[in-house]
């Protein structure tokens, strides 16, 4: 839901400094944003099922290829005509930045018990 508001948001700001290719921006920073949240969860998912070394390894790696696509992504978009790179950047940051805002309030307001039977 955090994606779809900054894409909203980062839509109508893109547009109004950009026009169009702001709109385009926003639209993509927001989605790569929310792939690669996506594939966090889907590399803990997959690695709960396995032993210990293999959860790091599908962790870690996954870690890895994030790196190495979002570097692809930026190669990509380098010289691409048309293009708003600073809507892009701040919809990437602020998605990344609210995720960790819901993941920290989400943190100290869970209750989790501390003293076992």
């Amino acid at each position: 839901m955090l994606a779809v508001a900054i894409a909203i948001v980062g839509s109508l700001l893109g547009y109004l400094f950009y026009q169009l290719p702001g709109v385009f921006a926003a639209l993509l920073g927001a989605g790569v944003s929310a792939l690669f949240g996506t594939m966090t969860i889907l590399s803990i998912w997959f690695g709960g099922k396995l032993s210990l070394n293999g959860f790091y390894a599908m962790v870690l790696g996954g870690w890895l290829f994030k790196f190495l696509l979002f570097a692809g992504v930026l190669l990509a978009l380098q010289n691409a005509e048309g293009f708003a790179g600073p809507v892009f950047f701040f919809a990437v940051v602020a998605t990344v930045l609210g995720g960790l805002a819901i993941d920290s309030w989400l943190v100290l307001k869970g209750r989790v018990p501390t003293v076992g039977k």
